[in-house]
């Protein structure tokens, strides 16, 4: 039989769960016009910077295209300045008696007619200008290139599904993970209503040494009813590589902190038909069963709000053949 003291210590409330790392930010880079690839210029596993060309496909279908446009737009352009040298004419003449009002009229509806080519062809023209600035392929932000999917040479089409190569954001990276309905809402009250931010630590799970410091930033908007759980996200910024997406890690949150608080062994906690109680050893040596009120559990402790006193011993083991009285 095995006894212990209850004793005042700063407690730091957490709670404990299984996480993931995946990227802040990934993209599937995929061609948005069909042609040949004609080179992907970054190396596979590389830091890119955002904006930096990640594949070329062959623009030279897509120049053929917008001088076309260009073409187009300029001599419906001046068809357009003709119909209006012709209709001021027109209703100078109208205006003198020379012509019908039927042809100013005819002429006028002639000019709205070469509006609307020339509104079509401007618009031509930036599909060309769009579709050419798609054989360029480019960074949407900052992060890491992953293994290529495609090699140059190879024909790329705005339908493949597989994508050229994929970009992933390590710097800062997620944490993901999940806890009960009922730490979620311990949670909640902790942080005002998500308002305030929460240290989250990750921990290895091959060594237990932490990787890094981060914060609570996402809580999803509901609780699955499959499991009863919520998903969760944290922030870090990673900035040494300790994490890398598809890491699994221990997580720990820190949910509150208990200065100077009444601590035993949670071993000492007994639940009867009234509700917790433990055994208490007097000066005499001999045991009582007291009620207590537990405040909170934190990994092998339990905090007590009511019931012990600072210095009193405890039973932690043998409670099974313990009666009111024995010594």
């Amino acid at each position: 039989m095995t006894t212990a003291q209850a004793s005042l210590q700063d407690v730091t409330l957490t709670i404990d769960a299984l996480g993931s790392a995946q990227a802040w930010r990934s993209a599937v880079i995929k061609a948005q016009v069909n042609g040949r690839l004609l080179d992907v210029p970054v190396k596979e596993g590389a830091d890119v910077p955002a904006g930096a060309v990640l594949a070329r496909i062959d623009p030279a279908p897509y120049r053929a295209a917008l001088a076309q446009a260009e073409g187009a737009l300029a001599r419906d352009e001046a068809l357009l300045q003709d119909a209006k040298l012709n209709l001021a004419r027109d209703q100078k003449l109208e205006g003198q008696g020379w012509i019908a009002r039927q042809a100013a009229d005819t002429q006028a509806a002639q000019v709205k007619q070469y509006e609307g080519v020339v509104a079509m062809d401007r618009a031509s023209v930036q599909t060309a200008q769009i579709n050419l600035g798609y054989c360029n392929i480019k960074a949407p932000y900052a992060g890491r290139i992953g293994v290529r999917q495609v090699d140059p040479g190879n024909l790329v089409s705005a339908t493949d599904a597989t994508g050229l190569l994929t970009i992933n954001e390590i710097t800062p990276i997620a944490v993901t993970f999940t806890v009960p309905q009922g730490e979620f809402s311990r949670l909640a009250e902790a942080s005002n209503g998500f308002k305030a931010p929460l240290a989250v630590q990750a921990l290895s799970q091959e060594t237990g040494a932490s990787l890094g410091i981060g914060a609570l930033s996402v809580a999803d908007n509901h609780v699955d009813p499959a499991s009863g759980t919520v998903a969760l996200k944290a922030k870090f910024s990673n900035g040494d590589r300790s994490f890398w997406p598809g890491q699994f890690v221990n997580v720990r949150l820190k949910v509150q902190s208990l200065p100077n608080a009444l601590v035993v062994p949670l071993a000492a906690v007994n639940q009867g038909p009234k509700g917790p109680f433990a055994y208490v050893v007097g000066a005499d040596h001999h045991v009582a069963a007291r009620p207590i009120v537990v405040a909170a559990r934190q990994d092998a402790s339990a905090v007590i709000a009511s019931g012990l006193k600072p210095g009193e011993v405890v039973v932690t083991d043998g409670q099974m053949v313990l009666k009111p009285g024995m010594a």
